[in-house]
């Protein structure tokens, strides 16, 4: 509401006529015009949709608004430096869309800017694109699949030069058996879960291991999600239902290196909506491979969260900020290398976060299933050596969650489901094992006898 002082110079009574031209039921005005450059009209009032920022912007300053956050993100966080080799992970959706178009046109000027140069100091940064086959868990006709495949191969192919490697893997790769009888293993893992819920996140977890062997194979420094804000707050609120509350803060920073190939966020404070309607106005080509509805506990949330952004746009970025007070971890921020403007961009994000350079790095422990970092009255060691051993290693390095929603709770049903864990999982395990020794350690050193004294 304006202020009734006729001297006022805050503009109030501007502002309040202008979103009252917005805001007020009935017929919309045609002519509005945008609020940053005060010269051209609103996506809105030229047909081209009525959320969020369309209603503020026209074309042009709306899609310099949302490349300016990417950009951003990417700078503030030191994401992406130019000996790096990333990996972006395309799923078909508007998200990762928008993130391999962002990331292209980001390559696009490192590499002008290098042949610009006359020293060509700086390299340009390489870029992969990989798509993660669960057609051995997920229902679609092969008809479909191989013609999204073939979409996403041109969409890549066209975001060139330079080339771009597009890489297809199917989830099953994570075993290292025969690659039916890694499907069928995987099979009969995912049929073991009887919670909706939890069957949803293994198969998640499945795909980031999967993003993982891609990058570790084909020597890729990072992996970059199209994670965007409306992922993160319904992730936010999934979390807190599930009891995941200690491990919440890992999951919705810019940067998570606790990964062997760090995995980095660039869209993480753009909205679902905002993005979708770039792709509408940049004809930028998305594909549905897979069913991408959720179920049970998710399904729940998403539908909450989709009906609280109806209500308030701002809903889902207030759920963001909030969690984001949380104090991150020690490896949601990148290793410093010998660049000077990445050290520079980590010490800057080490202060906005208050972080301590000097800081000394915990040891954690993470869930041997979801990876999920636990506290260490959530750990205990096996005691036995015998057949069980990997379902007891696995059990004690296991998160609440996961415990509860993913891990069978008779022994047999438990030794059987974690004899069909990939790999990967179970070495988690073992790890979790061998760091919770080392505590106890780090803990009775002073009253263990070393050995010269044992020898006196």
């Amino acid at each position: 509401m304006a202020c009734a002082s006729g001297t006022c110079a805050s503009g109030c009574s501007k502002v309040n006529a202008q979103s009252s031209t917005v805001d007020l039921p009935g017929p919309k005005s045609t002519n509005l015009t945008c609020l940053k450059c005060k010269v051209n009209t609103t996506i809105a009032s030229g047909g081209g949709g009525g959320i969020g920022d369309s209603l503020r912007f026209c074309y042009s300053c709306f899609r310099s608004n949302l490349y300016g956050k990417f950009r951003f993100a990417v700078t503030a966080n030191a994401m992406i430096s130019p000996e790096d080799n990333v990996l972006v992970a395309f799923s078909g959706g508007p998200s990762s869309r928008v993130a391999l178009q962002f990331v292209h046109e980001l390559q696009e000027r490192s590499l002008k800017n290098f042949e610009a140069c006359r020293d060509r100091s700086l390299p340009v940064f390489g870029v992969g694109v990989a798509f993660i086959d669960e057609s051995a868990i997920q229902q679609a006709s092969s008809y479909d699949f191989d013609k999204a495949v073939e979409e996403m191969k041109l969409v890549v192919s066209n975001l060139s030069p330079p080339v771009k490697k597009f890489h297809v893997c199917p989830t099953d790769s994570i075993y290292s058996l025969d690659s039916n009888d890694g499907r069928e293993k995987l099979n009969e893992l995912i049929s073991s879960i009887t919670d909706v819920t939890g069957k949803e996140d293994l198969m998640e977890h499945l795909r980031m291991l999967s993003l993982q062997k891609i990058a570790l194979d084909h020597k890729y420094t990072k992996i970059i999600l199209g994670t965007c804000t409306s992922r993160i707050a319904c992730r936010v609120l999934e979390a807190t239902v599930k009891g995941q509350g200690y491990s919440l803060s890992a999951d919705i920073q810019y940067v998570d290196a606790r990964w062997e190939t760090p995995v980095v966020l660039p869209l993480r404070d753009c909205l679902q909506q905002e993005l979708s309607l770039l792709c509408s106005l940049d004809s930028l080509k998305t594909m549905e491979v897979f069913n991408g509805l959720r179920s049970g506990i998710n399904g729940l949330i998403t539908t909450f969260v989709k009906l609280l952004q109806e209500e308030n746009p701002s809903r889902e970025s207030t759920i963001v900020r909030t969690a984001g007070k949380l104090t991150p971890f020690h490896f949601n921020k990148l290793p410093e290398d010998d660049n000077s403007v990445s050290i520079l961009a980590s010490r800057r994000r080490q202060k906005k976060y208050n972080l301590q350079q000097n800081e000394a790095i915990p040891l954690n422990t993470f869930c041997s299933v979801c990876n999920s970092p636990l506290k260490e009255t959530d750990t205990k060691t096996s005691e036995s050596n015998g057949n069980g051993q990997i379902s007891r290693s696995v059990l004690a390095a296991s998160c609440a969650s996961c415990q509860f929603q993913i891990l069978p709770k008779e022994g047999t049903l438990l030794e059987n489901f974690c004899s069909l864990l990939p790999p990967p999982v179970t070495e988690r395990g073992k790890a979790c094992d061998h760091n919770k020794l080392l505590q106890m350690r780090e803990q009775i050193q002073d009253c263990l006898l070393s050995d010269t004294d044992d020898e006196t």
